[in-house]
């Protein structure tokens, strides 16, 4: 049904396209089932974890060691997208991601082991899920217009991320926080079964080399790719802990339906945003949209701390959102045209995902350092004038294809 919905929104406007639409719109629909599946979950962990009783600097330090699991294990994942190919890559995935919520289903009566399966397992997969989506993308996108199409893509996922955290802060709220795990399970069961209509777009078998890849042409990129990795922590994982033990310190088990919904807020403008952004980019306005968006990104960041209200955590997702998305898609325009130009796809994705996964560790350590020297609003709130600044070299590659 999902594909069926996305063919009628979108097919009409993708007559240009070199690969067919049906592979496109079976990359869409994937990918709108396994954002709601992630982000059912992924944005109450944090909190479920404070309200169980673990400390900022258990959570900071907890997320830092996740996604440093997450960056060890992308040679694996390498080697599975390369061998079997990104769709079923995707399959593994979200098979490992419905393990790993039964494990997070059992954190409160098994604590710590519990946990530590649910990392083990959360990590890989979602190393594997983003490589292999990555992947599939930058091959069957279109060359000339992949601007339009990362918009849509982004319409896909903002349309899932948005209703997710509302129906899982709601059912949170009525039955729990395991209840959400649960259901996330059944939907990264289900997320993969869309992409098998048609054949793997990747050469199968493929053997993976450094020798010969261009590191003088990329590594700024990486740079930069590690303040993304920064960015998505502070946004995600630092953000939802701010709102949880300062701006909503008071609030009991109502909290998950709260951030759900505060969570869910800007799903009325990204119905628009995506579009118009993609449609810079194709027009060659990617570069200044990124440098712009990663300014007006790091001022959101560095007012974060003067937050105590629920409209000023309102207003701050809504502009973050636009100013992430806007920098983000400029970005990965980018890099899909180097992964395509330099000839090593899937090493130069997997290189970048690790990057991103190491600056995303390494604001976990911050956070974690800084909660264990002060309390957590003044940790928080220091953390988040330090990310203002970290993020901006976000706005430092030199892509090839913003010099043409």
């Amino acid at each position: 049904m999902i594909q069926a919905i996305i063919h009628t929104l979108f097919k009409r406007r993708h007559f240009w396209r070199y690969a067919t639409f049906g592979e496109i719109a079976e990359l869409y629909a994937s990918r709108m089932m396994t954002v709601f599946s992630i982000r059912i979950v992924l944005v109450f962990v944090s909190v479920y974890l404070y309200k169980i009783g673990y400390s900022l600097e258990f959570i900071a330090l907890f997320w830092a060691i996740y996604y440093g699991l997450k960056t060890l294990s992308v040679p694996f994942a390498a080697f599975i997208v390369a061998r079997f190919g990104p769709k079923h890559g995707v399959l593994y995935a979200n098979l490992l991601f419905a393990v790993g919520m039964v494990f997070l289903f059992f954190t409160e009566q098994n604590g710590f082991v519990a946990l530590t399966g649910w990392c083990i397992f959360q990590a890989f997969a979602s190393t594997l899920n983003n490589l292999s989506y990555m992947t599939d993308f930058s091959k069957v996108k279109s060359t000339k217009h992949a601007g339009k199409e990362l918009g849509y893509m982004n319409i896909v996922e903002k349309i899932a991320g948005a209703l997710s955290p509302l129906l899982g802060g709601i059912i949170a709220s009525i039955f729990g926080a395991p209840s959400t795990m649960a259901l996330a399970g059944v939907f990264f069961l289900l997320s993969a079964i869309p992409l098998f209509k048609t054949a793997e777009p990747t050469r199968l078998r493929q053997k993976l080399t450094l020798v010969g890849f261009p590191w003088r042409q990329t590594w700024r990129n990486f740079r930069a790719q590690f303040g993304v990795g920064f960015d998505y922590f502070t946004s995600t994982m630092a953000w939802v802990l701010f709102i949880t033990i300062v701006v909503f310190a008071a609030d009991g088990s109502d909290i998950y339906a709260k951030i759900g919904i505060l969570s869910s807020i800007a799903f009325v403008v990204v119905l628009v945003v995506p579009y118009i952004f993609g449609r810079l980019i194709d027009h060659s306005k990617g570069y200044l949209l990124l440098k712009v968006m990663v300014i007006a990104n790091s001022i959101t960041h560095l007012l974060r701390p003067t937050i105590n209200s629920t409209l000023g955590v309102v207003v701050n997702n809504v502009v973050n959102d636009v100013v992430t998305m806007g920098y983000s898609m400029a970005f990965n325009r980018a890099e899909f045209d180097t992964a395509d130009s330099t000839g090593f796809r899937i090493v130069y994705l997997s290189i970048r995902e690790a990057a991103l996964n190491t600056g995303a560790a390494c604001g976990g350590l911050l956070l974690a350092a800084l909660a264990a020297a002060a309390s957590p609003k003044t940790a928080l709130s220091t953390y988040f004038v330090v990310a203002a600044l970290v993020v901006l070299i976000i706005a430092t590659p030199r892509f090839a294809m913003y010099k043409r």
